[in-house]
């Protein structure tokens, strides 16, 4: 075997392993859906901000991150009634169980923006990506999220 075959021979092998994991990536994240992403408008001079959507996954799995452009920071957040005062804690990770379509909703678990870069506008998009993890391995999804108005219920 000359040094072309062989140097050929390993571009292919290089190449056909970066296909596979291309394909396993997509495919995990086929396997994720979200649905109705949207934030709420703020105020001038608000620094945060809370988005909110639905994400099923045919995979057990759990988002493990938040990344925005909009946004110093971005984390999961829940809010639950003790004693008659809402608190809002960090969560480390949110599951996400096979099958099930998970919320994340005003009063609920949820998704803040923190150190927001501009105001967030009624009818602009914002981006985000959820980092999910699946038996190990991350993957980013891409998510686009409607700015509703202030007044508008969800």
């Amino acid at each position: 075997m000359t040094n072309n075959t062989k140097c050929v021979s390993r571009f292919a092998l290089a190449a056909a392993g970066l296909w596979l994991l291309l394909l396993s990536e997509m495919g995990l994240a086929a396997s994720v859906e979200v649905t109705d992403p949207w934030a709420r408008a703020t105020m001038p001079g608000q620094s945060v901000a809370g988005v909110y959507l639905h994400v099923k996954s045919t995979l057990r799995g759990r988002i493990v991150g938040i990344k925005s452009g909009s946004a110093k920071t971005a984390e999961i957040h829940s809010m639950s009634q003790e004693n008659g005062v809402m608190k809002m804690r960090k969560l480390d990770f949110l599951d996400l169980p096979a099958g099930e379509t998970v919320a994340l909703e005003p009063r609920g678990n949820h998704i803040m923006l923190f150190d927001i870069r501009k105001p967030l506008q009624a009818g602009e998009r914002i981006k985000l990506t959820l980092v999910i993890e699946h038996d190990g391995k991350k993957i980013n999804v891409p998510v686009t999220a409607e700015v509703r108005a202030l007044t508008e219920q969800h």
